[in-house]
Parts: structure tokens; C-alpha cells; sequence
């Protein structure tokens, strides 16, 4: 179990750009969606804010915990002011003095969400035993047990939108597209049963359970709202 969680984390960057891309719905103004290779220092310096701000606006406690797919708001809310921390370039003492913009409507969220996400209608992707849970950092979804082959579901419905094995750690692996907000994701099946391109009802039988790129036979299921990972427990039916 060590060895697997040691290489979702050394693919994590490239699953991260990849659900990213799948579930990238356009940002509304005075928001930015973080892209491969930024940085809050990059980010702040492109929109003429100080790192502070940005950090302040989006209640960021680590300016380097920035995700990829992740959307920021990068102009004050409506009421705040920007702090006088200025904008530093390259190396010498010039300085670029963070302006106020006007607020921008609340068109979308900072992450994380400052409001909770729209409901989604999901049903249990596969049956079995929940044996890791989700944690936000080192479990961005949960991990159930059940014997090879067991079915997997579509939790909700929707379009594939990956349907392969190029992101090592994750084995066979499944996404889903439900709507511009939310993606669902399926990993380590043993055979998949839907292509990329193909639209999927809740509840329809799209790959089998197995041990791919893992060392005991599981389904890791994820669900993402606009890029950012949250606990796809709270949305799944008690049982």
C-alpha cells in the first residue's frame, strides 16, 4: 500500500493537468484558472497584485499549495481593498504598486469553493467495502474492495471523456464528464467497456473491477467540482 501511494503521487501532476483539461469550464472576470508551471508570484505579478492579496482572497494558509485546474480570484471582492504590498520586478528595486480593480460579479468560485457545490445525483459506482476514505491530500477520493471483475457503474450520467492507461499509478482508468462542473473518475479496472467520446447513463455497466497499477483489487473512485477534488461520500446515497 506504501508503494501505491507513492506513485499516485508521482503521477499526481499529470492527473491533476489531465482531469484539469477534461473538466476546464471558461472563469468569469477578475478569476483565473491555475495552468501548468504557475506559481501565486507568477499569477499576482501577471494580474498586478501582490502574492498577499491573492492569497487573502482566496484563503490560501500555503501560497505554494496552488493545484493545477484550480481557479483563483485575482481582483478584490466587492468591499475589499488591496494591501499595500507592492509587486517586485526582477531583481532591482522597481516596484509595480498593486491598483484596485472594480469587483467583478461572483460568477465563479475561489477555491476552495467559497459556496458549496450544486448538488449531484450520484448512485454507489461499485459494490464492496470503502477501506480508505477521502482526505484531501493524500486520498483524493475513495479506494472500495470487491472481488475481480465486480462491475463498475457510471455514478451519474454523462460523456467519457479519457478512456486509457498513460497516467502510471492509475492503471486502466475512466473519466467522466457530467456537466461543466463536475467530472467523476474510475481506476484500476481490469477491462473497460465504454470509449472516449461515448455518452453513459447512471448506473450503466462501463468497466470491471481489477488490480491495474495496484497491489490488491479495488476501484479508486474520484469526484472533481471545476478541477478541485471533494468528498465524493457526501454525495453518494448512505448505504
Amino acid at each position: 500500500m506504501l508503494e501505491t501511494t507513492r506513485i499516485k503521487q508521482l503521477g499526481c501532476a499529470a492527473w491533476l493537468a489531465l482531469l484539469a483539461a477534461c473538466g476546464s469550464a471558461p472563469v468569469g472576470p477578475g478569476y483565473y484558472r491555475v495552468e501548468r508551471g504557475d506559481t501565486l508570484s507568477k499569477i499576482a505579478r501577471n494580474n498586478r497584485q501582490s502574492v498577499q492579496n491573492v492569497a487573502r482572497w482566496n484563503n490560501l494558509t500555503n501560497p505554494d499549495s496552488i493545484e493545477v485546474g484550480q481557479v483563483l480570484r485575482v481582483t478584490p471582492p466587492t468591499g475589499a481593498a488591496s494591501t499595500g504590498g507592492a509587486i517586485r520586478s526582477g531583481g532591482g528595486n522597481a516596484s509595480v504598486s498593486a491598483a484596485p480593480r472594480p469587483a467583478p460579479a461572483d460568477t465563479a468560485p475561489a477555491t476552495p469553493p467559497a459556496t458549496a457545490p450544486a448538488p449531484i445525483s450520484l448512485v454507489w459506482p461499485a459494490d464492496g467495502t470503502v477501506f480508505r476514505r477521502f482526505d484531501g491530500a493524500n486520498s483524493k477520493g475513495i479506494d472500495i474492495s470487491a472481488a475481480a471483475g465486480t462491475p463498475i457503474v457510471a455514478a451519474a450520467p454523462g460523456t467519457v471523456v479519457y478512456a486509457g492507461n498513460g497516467l502510471r499509478g492509475y492503471g486502466n482508468l475512466l473519466i467522466l464528464k457530467h456537466n461543466a462542473d463536475y467530472l467523476t473518475a474510475y481506476a484500476h479496472n481490469r477491462a473497460l467497456f465504454v470509449k472516449e467520446g461515448e455518452s453513459v447513463r447512471r448506473g450503466q455497466k462501463i468497466a470491471e473491477m481489477g488490480d491495474t497499477d495496484t497491489d490488491r483489487v479495488m476501484l479508486h473512485f474520484e469526484l472533481r467540482y471545476q478541477g478541485h477534488s471533494i468528498d465524493p461520500s457526501k454525495e453518494l446515497p448512505p448505504r
